[in-house]
């Protein structure tokens, strides 16, 4: 099948490599623009944009997906179909294009978590398990009907990068599964039940502050879901605090929520709404990331102190 394939971040490479090993034909990826970055303004290409160009594939750079001079360049390319691994919304008019649509790779077990974080939802929600779904991409956002969809678990110590790794290389497997079902014409499509459609929205910066009232749990569930990037955030001693990694103690809670509770050469503890939290990974203002020892010998912090 000759494919069109569009994608931004890195959580697409898988996907566009497997689609160059396989037997199906490449013909055009089309990605966001670069845009200028630094005092320099070098120039800075997404993931995908920077794949295209290193490896010489014929690459597209779009800013306005509704443009008639794209849906007239990609009609000129004449393709079987358009494969869509987190990039835009698209209309009607690049659908059409081709001849099988459009197929989207999506990080869970549709209908739910529809939306822009699926991985980050999951993991922020304390879910077990997660998956992948390939969908025909229809006019609403993530509600086309189902071509293939895997589970896979969601372990205690995953966190969004573990987890987008995992489902990015499945996810890369199931579109290449995909294309061959369509092409032979085996392919079943399952209609989503909106029923039990969840949602999951894009993470904005004003939920990355932690609140010690909640329980530990969440706090602890809300870190992995957001680590590496953005990481949840904390203030102590005036300095912004990121929290990338931590890990729940079974503690009965006698002090203010955010109270440093016990502190020793290699581990801090905070009181929450409801148990203790140990922070592992951190970072402080201005600093580097590192593991909570190493921040412990050159940071003033006593049990009692209180963060947020």
């Amino acid at each position: 099948m000759r494919i069109v394939f569009m994608g931004n971040p890195a959580f697409a490479i898988k996907t566009l490599e497997a689609i160059l090993d396989s037997t199906h034909e490449l013909i055009a990826v089309v990605s966001n623009p670069p845009k200028p970055i630094g005092r320099g303004q070098r120039l800075l290409y997404t993931a995908v944009g920077s794949y295209a160009v290193e490896h010489k594939l014929n690459f597209i750079a779009v800013d306005d997906i509704n443009s008639d001079i794209l849906i007239t360049h990609l009609t000129a390319l004449n393709p079987d179909i358009i494969v869509v691994v987190a990039y835009k919304i698209l209309p009607d008019s690049v659908i059409d294009i081709s001849p099988f649509g459009a197929i989207n790779l999506h990080a869970s077990l549709l209908p739910r978590y529809r939306g822009a974080a699926p991985i980050e939802w999951a993991l922020m929600n304390g879910e077990r398990v997660t998956g992948v779904s390939i969908f025909q991409v229809a006019s609403k956002v993530d509600t086309g009907a189902i071509l293939k969809q895997e589970e896979i678990p969601i372990l205690p110590d995953d966190n969004y990068l573990s987890m987008s790794t995992k489902l990015c290389e499945i996810g890369a497997i199931m579109i290449i599964d995909t294309l061959n079902e369509l092409e032979s014409g085996t392919a079943v499509a399952k209609i989503q039940d909106s029923s039990q459609a969840t949602h999951a929205p894009k993470i904005s910066k004003n939920i990355t502050v932690i609140d010690w009232f909640w329980p530990a749990e969440k706090i602890h569930n809300w870190v992995r879901g957001l680590a590496p990037n953005p990481g949840m955030i904390t203030i102590i001693k005036g300095k912004q605090l990121r929290i990338y990694k931590t890990s729940i103690r079974e503690k009965p809670v006698k002090n203010r929520p955010g109270t440093v509770v016990f502190k020793s050469k290699n581990e801090l503890q905070v009181s929450t709404g409801k148990g203790v939290l140990a922070l592992i990974e951190i970072q402080l203002e201005g600093k580097k990331r590192m593991p909570v020892e190493l921040f412990l010998r050159g940071f003033p912090i006593k049990e009692g102190d209180v963060l947020g």
